[in-house]
């Protein structure tokens, strides 16, 4: 297995200067809110949904249903209240897990409590699992994070093992690859038990092929905004985005587009989204 680690990308202080001063105008002329009516808002908010086929799925775990939520991005662009529409829709989903896949802020840790309120309403009978972004290591105060979201499990290097009828699903959790600190995959599995499903939440989606493995049904990413503005050019300043599948042998890697913004509240080809992921047998 190669190293999931990736280098960080670093900007310059031209470009970070640019994309505040783009942040801080269009935030004065009501970027919060047209963010919200134009992408957050009923009939706007995608949800999409892949099936992850796995061989031989135990009976009791077909069906068994995944909620990805990514890229949250607390801050200019997304605060209290705003995430009301997609709490309500991923209710309305009644999924098994919610998967939380990174950047709950944008500049700092505590541009959580901006969220904190909207994400406190999201239920699930296995559990709210997650990992940190990028984005959430600022100032390495990831910490304030979690505690502001007392009912979101943080998986940092860590599993944590679900059953429903008796059949196991891990859910994998790895520290992101540009940022952590310690980024330990063999860490991450060691919980795991001969005939767990294993899903893995992985903010950046870059390592997914030296993560992807026998047994491994999915790996949950986000990161790339899918270009948050894909045209010519533009696409080419965010992070490499890898496509929104794909197949690695037996393990699908599902990028999120995410639901927040960067930069401008603008989306162009790149919806604001959640993502359902549902498992089935795969019949060779």
């Amino acid at each position: 297995m190669g190293s999931v680690r990736q280098t960080p990308r670093r900007h310059s202080h031209f470009r970070l200067g640019a994309a505040r001063f783009a942040e801080r105008v269009c935030s004065a002329l009501g970027g919060r809110a047209f963010y919200r009516s134009r992408y957050l808002a009923a009939g706007r908010l995608v949800v999409r949904t892949e099936t992850a086929r796995v061989p031989r799925l135990p009976a009791a775990l077909e069906g068994f249903c995944i909620v990805q939520i990514s890229d949250l991005h607390g801050g200019s662009f997304l605060g209290p209240g705003d995430l009301a529409h997609l709490v309500d829709t991923v209710d309305a989903l009644a999924p098994d897990v919610i998967a939380l896949t990174g950047d709950f802020v944008t500049h700092d840790a505590r541009e959580v409590e901006r969220v904190a309120g909207d994400l406190a309403r999201l239920r699930a009978p296995l559990g709210v699992y997650a990992v940190f972004g990028n984005h959430d290591y600022r100032g390495r105060e990831e910490a304030l994070i979690a505690a502001a979201l007392p009912g979101v499990c943080f998986l940092r290097n860590a599993s944590a093992r679900v059953q429903r009828d008796g059949a196991s699903v891990a859910f994998v959790g790895v520290e992101d690859l540009e940022e952590g600190r310690v980024v330990d995959l063999d860490l991450a599995r060691a919980g795991l038990a001969p005939g767990d499903v294993e899903i893995v939440l992985c903010h950046n989606p870059l390592g997914a092929r030296a993560i992807a493995r026998a047994g491994c049904a999915a790996i949950l990413s986000g990161h790339t905004h899918a270009g948050q503005i894909d045209l010519p050019f533009l696409r080419r300043l965010g992070p490499k985005h890898p496509g929104l599948r794909l197949l690695l042998g037996d393990t699908l890697l599902v990028t999120s587009r995410g639901v927040g913004a960067v930069g401008v509240p603008l989306r162009i080809g790149a919806p604001a989204e959640i993502v359902v992921v549902r498992l089935a047998r795969r019949v060779d």
